[in-house]
């Protein structure tokens, strides 16, 4: 590091303390990768809808947190279902990233990030994998993607399949409402789902369904 981006970051209040650290963090990920012991990496976005968390794997995407949710827990998780060698490496991430960038800005209409779905299975796989198939600007309800995994009158089942979603947004269960057109649930909270129905134009600016 450059005396000069030194002095620049510590005008800004960044110490020495914290300098070396995220250094040091960066050293470790960096190494760990090029030597193949990273396995799950993640990072924080800030999106409109507060800082999110990004973890991936080399299969892809594996989990999208919310602010809020337990990442101690969902980290000791991964590190049991997955892989126990999990670093803080927001760089691996950066595809994530910036197709969240895209998608907040309105540039983007369906993520290309493939998806590990290893968190996932049985019925409630079948049920995010129909889920991710909701087009933009388009909404289904529990019972029709039940039916889609195979069971249509499991819908309630379909329901706590979709609040266990370990990737919201990148597939899309804000877009499953009741079959009157209800909001539902949703894992990030109500606010939420209506701020990326919104977005997506199926709920006008304004409206409190």
């Amino acid at each position: 590091m450059t005396d000069d981006l030194e002095r620049r970051l510590t005008d800004a209040g960044v110490s020495g303390a914290a300098l070396d650290l995220a250094h040091l963090r960066g050293t470790l990920a960096r190494r760990a990768a090029d030597e193949g012991i990273l396995d799950v990496a993640y990072g924080i976005y800030d999106s409109p809808l507060g800082p999110l968390t990004v973890m991936v794997t080399a299969r892809g995407l594996v989990r999208l947190s919310y602010p809020g949710e337990q990442i101690s827990a969902e980290l000791d998780e991964l590190a049991e279902r997955v892989s126990p060698r999990i670093l803080e490496a927001p760089e691996r991430t950066d595809t994530v990233r910036r197709e969240l960038d895209e998608y907040f800005a309105g540039d983007r209409r369906a993520f290309d990030v493939p998806i590990d779905w290893r968190l996932v299975g049985g019925f409630a796989g079948d049920v995010l994998r129909a889920t991710a198939q909701i087009p933009f600007g388009s909404v289904s309800s529990y019972r029709d993607v039940a039916a889609e995994a195979g069971s249509p009158n499991a819908y309630r089942a379909a329901g706590n399949a979709l609040g266990s979603n370990p990737v919201p947004i990148v597939v899309p269960c804000h877009r499953v409402l009741h079959v009157g057109g209800g909001l539902g649930g949703y894992t990030g909270g109500l606010d939420r789902k209506r701020f990326l129905l919104r977005l997506e134009g199926v709920l006008p600016a304004g409206a409190g369904a």
